[in-house]
């Protein structure tokens, strides 16, 4: 199955990003210039997870940051959300970022939305004095759809709210929903992106679906969290508001692998279709993104790209090596980072084709091309 997509008109012209390298977008861009690796220990009497260590944001306490009132029931991926798209919408001084009206639309990306507050909600109807006797004001939270309309709400956005779930590739599969939003005349500006959390539920069910390697007992990859979103609009309209495009996307495709022998031919075939609409040479690209997983997906990725590009790639642009797994906002990460190296200043941030390819086993396997500014 593939199907793809080619953008023109709207670009990204602003970002940002909560993970565990800090609360906002220049935490980020630091951290990962400065190649930080933020996994921390965990106070076992804090998590009662299989894991020894974890990329958690940090400080993150959601009374703390955004109040006590409205935040009672407000559960930790809905938390991240909301402090996410308050940082993008919020300028210097604290006010709303121009341009961003009720009309505004908001895809935001998750997994299952959230697998605590799920198993929690069940829980506490089993375990109750009566069955049925529960906290009402946390069913939202068992919703998939629970951030994205808690978001809206929050930030007073009354245009199109929708949720994606796509594995790893959630935050190309967003991208590509809002380009369809604006196409269709739905939704002139956007807000769009992806966010995870980390919490005792997603760490065993992680544990038990990855299975154990080593005779320690250890997985290879650490689990992170957090969210990153960007804002979506025509080129025109971030001119008239004081911004300017910091990417544009070229295109998108996607493709779903059965299995781990199915990865390297259907990414491949999509990097070439991905080339091939977007009238560009293997050699165009002057950066990668790739999802850095480890084991047979992450082998497999690298081999689709080694055999479309050639075996001398373009520098890469690491991500999840500071943050760890962050799944389902995997993508919108990798898409931040793209942001972040563009601004950065430093000498590999002169790329302007940048190629994004997110790749797992029985999921969706995605890639995306973007122009940064001033190619």
């Amino acid at each position: 199955m593939v199907s793809t997509d080619t953008a023109a008109g709207p670009v990204i012209s602003a970002w940002s990003a909560i993970s565990p390298l800090g609360l906002g977008s220049t935490e980020f861009s630091r951290g990962l210039g400065s190649g930080r690796r933020a996994a921390v220990r965990l106070d076992r009497e804090e998590w009662q997870v299989p894991y020894r260590e974890a990329c958690l944001v940090p400080g993150f306490d959601i009374r703390g940051l955004l109040g006590r009132k409205g935040t009672r029931s407000m559960d930790r991926i809905t938390g991240l959300a909301v402090v996410a798209l308050g940082r993008l919408l919020a300028t210097g001084d604290a006010v709303r970022l121009p341009g961003i009206d009720e009309d505004t639309g908001l895809v935001l990306g998750t997994s299952t939305g959230s697998a605590q507050s799920m198993m929690n909600f069940t829980r506490d109807s089993l375990v109750g004095d009566r069955p049925y006797l529960v906290d009402p004001a946390r069913f939202p939270n068992t919703v998939m759809n629970c951030a994205a309309g808690q978001s809206a709400i929050w930030h007073r956005l009354k245009g199109p709210n929708t949720t994606i779930a796509g594995g790893r590739a959630t935050g190309l599969l967003a991208l590509r929903y809002a380009l369809r939003l604006h196409r269709a005349g739905r939704a002139r500006t956007l807000l769009c992106g992806a966010v995870e959390e980390f919490s005792t539920a997603r760490a065993w069910l992680a544990w038990h679906a990855r299975g154990v390697t080593g005779d320690d007992g250890r997985h290879d990859a650490v689990l992170g969290e957090g969210a990153a979103v960007w804002l979506l609009e025509d080129a025109e309209d971030a001119r008239v508001h004081g911004r300017r495009g910091i990417a544009e996307v070229m295109g998108l495709e996607f493709g779903f692998a059965e299995d781990h022998s199915a990865i390297r031919p259907v990414l491949a075939d999509c990097l070439r279709r991905l080339l091939e609409r977007s009238g560009l040479a293997a050699d165009g690209i002057d950066a990668l993104a790739d999802t850095q997983l480890a084991g047979p997906d992450g082998d497999a990725e690298r081999a689709a790209v080694a055999e479309v590009l050639g075996t001398r790639l373009p520098p890469r642009v690491a991500c999840a090596d500071s943050i760890g797994d962050t799944f389902a906002a995997s993508a919108a990460f990798q898409i931040a980072a793209v942001l972040a190296r563009a601004g950065s200043g430093e000498s590999d941030a002169g790329a302007r084709t940048v190629l994004i390819t997110s790749a797992e086993a029985n999921g969706m396997v995605g890639a995306a091309l973007l122009r940064l500014a001033g190619s």
